[in-house]
């Protein structure tokens, strides 16, 4: 009689699961090979040729497009060259947008959650006319918010000039009144995608600490800062990493509703790429421009997402 010995059924239980695991790692990929092969098409091809296209020249209308290197890059650091200026104008408007709409994009959704998530008549219906204006485009959106606000013959003035109030505001055509005008259309647009998502998250906290927290005596503002915020945390990273992101390529607003004017004051930094790389003809600018835009916005969520991981300690 030949004898099993524990190590021999061990060795022969690894060479059993070893094709396994291969033929399963084999099943895995070859479901995420569709995703794959769009995204090395679509996404990181046409990343690596508008890196390739900001170290060049690059001129659609020239037959030659002569290798400068980090040229295009240097530009944009360098005070008093073609781009530069402009560019770092366009960004410092990205940048009023983006601190002025996110904290409404966040404060606001949360407290529209904080209502929608208790047990009110007709709680269905107020999440679907929260959500409703986010289904529309940005260019339905636009056109109708900029015959709203035009100075001239708008509602929204005729409307204040109804109530008696100043009905010459100059909504769309100086500042800060542009800025207030893009914000408030912004967060009119899409706090109903953030409300449905941070609703989301306040369905998955676990009721039973809100008990807890009523039986140690806490109130409504405790109970939201120590058990309702500790357990949005996920959702939050989530959900203002993608606010900033989306607020930082805001485009289609300002070139509807306000044309970037007064100025270039209201010219967000994608309004200017789209026009030097499209109008200018100038790609090689306009990538090179992209992928500084790219880097911020890459920092800024990585800053984001070790914040929201530090608190967790």
């Amino acid at each position: 009689m030949v004898s099993i010995t524990p190590t021999a059924l061990g060795a022969r239980d690894r060479v059993s699961r070893a094709p396994r695991g291969a033929r399963r790692t084999g099943t895995a990929y070859l479901f995420l090979a569709p995703f794959l092969v769009l995204f090395c098409v679509f996404v990181l091809a046409p990343c690596v040729y508008g890196l390739w296209i900001s170290l060049h020249n690059w001129n659609p209308l020239l037959p030659n497009q002569p290798f400068i290197g980090l040229k295009n890059y240097i530009d944009l650091f360098t005070p008093g060259t073609l781009t530069s200026g402009n560019f770092w104008e366009s960004m410092l408007a990205t940048g009023i947008f983006t601190v002025a709409s996110v904290p409404f994009l966040i404060v606001i959704p949360i407290g529209l959650a904080q209502l929608l998530n208790r047990r009110i008549a007709g709680g269905t219906v107020f999440r679907a006319v929260f959500f409703a204006p986010y289904v529309l485009g940005v260019a339905v959106i636009g056109v109708i918010w900029k015959y709203l606000l035009d100075p001239q013959v708008g509602v929204v003035n005729h409307v204040l000039g109804m109530l008696g109030l100043p009905a010459n505001t100059p909504w769309t055509v100086d500042v800060p009144w542009a800025w207030v005008s893009l914000v408030g259309v912004t967060v009119w647009w899409t706090m109903g995608f953030n409300t449905v998502i941070l609703l989301a998250g306040l369905k998955g906290i676990n009721a039973e600490l809100y008990d807890a927290a009523s039986v140690d005596g806490a109130g409504a503002a405790r109970k939201f800062f120590s058990v309702t915020l500790p357990g949005l945390r996920p959702v939050m990273t989530f959900v203002t990493t993608l606010t900033i992101l989306a607020s930082a390529n805001m485009f289609g607003q300002s070139y509807i509703i306000t044309g970037g004017h007064p100025g270039n004051q209201t010219r967000t930094a994608i309004m200017y790429i789209s026009d030097e790389g499209l109008s200018q003809n100038q790609m090689g600018a306009a990538s090179a421009m992209s992928y500084i835009l790219f880097a911020i916005l890459a920092v800024i969520s990585i800053i984001n997402f070790r914040l929201q991981r530090d608190t967790t300690k």
